[in-house]
């Protein structure tokens, strides 16, 4: 007997089997390979913690966290210093990757080999009398802090090496570093795109806007394009993190504005629910947080109803989250079943040729 994706899809509507199992049904029937199995999402527990933790821990203290005293090394000691600890990364990385129990911890130290790019970069400017020729000098723990066109080589270089570690070890976190690099390059080149010296705040949250835009429309090409893995969560949140941060830094909206603005973020939250996101759904919702705030705090700061309507509306919104709690699954199988495939692409770990 024989079933027909049709079948599958009625299964999915009637809740015998869930949306996200459908979506690997049918990546498998379309591609024949067990791989393509392996977008479901892998628990997140206590050892993933640790070893997440222990990762951001160690970009860290080479990092954010580095003294003074470190930078005061010297340009060698620097240099050997990233080189022994990206080489020594890489290989313990490289030993766990193929122990496929252990790719999560092999693919983080990995992450670590690519995070120690600007040190190495840094050191060698130092020792070659370079720092401070493209801007302000400082040390390289700046690097996290402040925006400064001396670090333009050191973000070059990260990009690069997180492109190279993808090219041979595919794990989405090395994407992260990646976007963070990115990131603070946009801010670098701020003075560059304006024609100007210094730039204000309202230059980056301007540069911070756009640049949201162009990775979260990277993101989803690479949600579109991608086969087997989250690589574009970090983009995502990247891209969030930029776009609505810029967005919600806007001084001076009127109430219109403002109210659009509200109007910005719960399309964020439909977004969500259409391409299952969850970083959408927690921007949006804090944008919202801060709409309501601000009618509580300026619009209607002297209304005694104001208060009780919006406890209402806060009910409200916890029965619909119950609601949809009960009825997730349906709902999912509904939208699966409804939009367009170049829609469902857009999903997480959605492989649907």
């Amino acid at each position: 007997m024989s079933y027909s994706e049709a079948d599958l899809r009625a299964a999915a509507k009637a809740g015998v089997i869930s949306a996200a199992d459908l979506q690997r049904l049918l990546a498998y029937l379309a591609t024949g390979s067990p791989a393509s199995l392996a977008a479901a999402p892998v628990k997140f527990d206590a050892a993933h913690l640790l070893w997440y933790a222990g990762a951001l821990i160690v970009i860290g203290a080479m990092g954010l966290f580095s003294t003074v005293a470190f930078s005061q090394m010297g340009g060698r000691a620097l240099i050997a210093c990233a080189v022994v600890y990206a080489a020594g990364f890489t290989l313990a990385g490289h030993h766990l990757w193929y122990r496929k129990t252990l790719r999560v911890p092999g693919g983080l130290l990995i992450a670590i080999a690519v995070s120690m790019a600007p040190l190495a970069v840094y050191g060698v400017q130092a020792e070659l009398g370079w720092w401070g020729k493209f801007g302000a000098p400082g040390s390289y723990r700046d690097f996290y802090v402040w925006i400064k066109g001396s670090w333009i080589l050191m973000e070059v270089a990260t990009v690069i090496a997180g492109v190279v570690a993808l090219r041979f070890f595919r794990f989405p976190f090395i994407v992260a570093i990646i976007a963070f690099a990115l990131w603070f390059m946009s801010m670098d080149l701020t003075p560059w795109m304006f024609g100007v010296d210094h730039f204000d705040f309202e230059m980056r949250r301007k540069v911070s806007v756009w640049f949201g835009l162009v990775i979260l429309a990277t993101a989803w090409a690479v949600d579109y394009r991608s086969r087997g893995g989250d690589f574009a969560f970090w983009l995502h949140l990247f891209g969030l993190f930029a776009f609505w941060g810029g967005i919600t830094a806007t001084e001076g909206a009127t109430e219109l504005g403002k109210a659009v603005y509200c109007l910005l973020n719960v399309g964020l939250l439909f977004v969500a629910v259409v391409i299952m996101r969850r970083a959408y759904a927690v921007f949006g919702a804090l944008g919202i947080a801060l709409y309501l705030g601000h009618l509580a705090d300026v619009v209607f700061k002297d209304s005694l109803l104001f208060p009780f309507a919006l406890s209402l509306i806060g009910i409200a919104v916890v029965a619909s989250g119950l609601l949809y709690h009960r009825t997730q699954d349906a709902i999912a199988a509904w939208v699966s079943a409804n939009l367009p495939q170049a829609v469902l692409r857009l999903r997480p770990g959605a492989d649907l040729r």
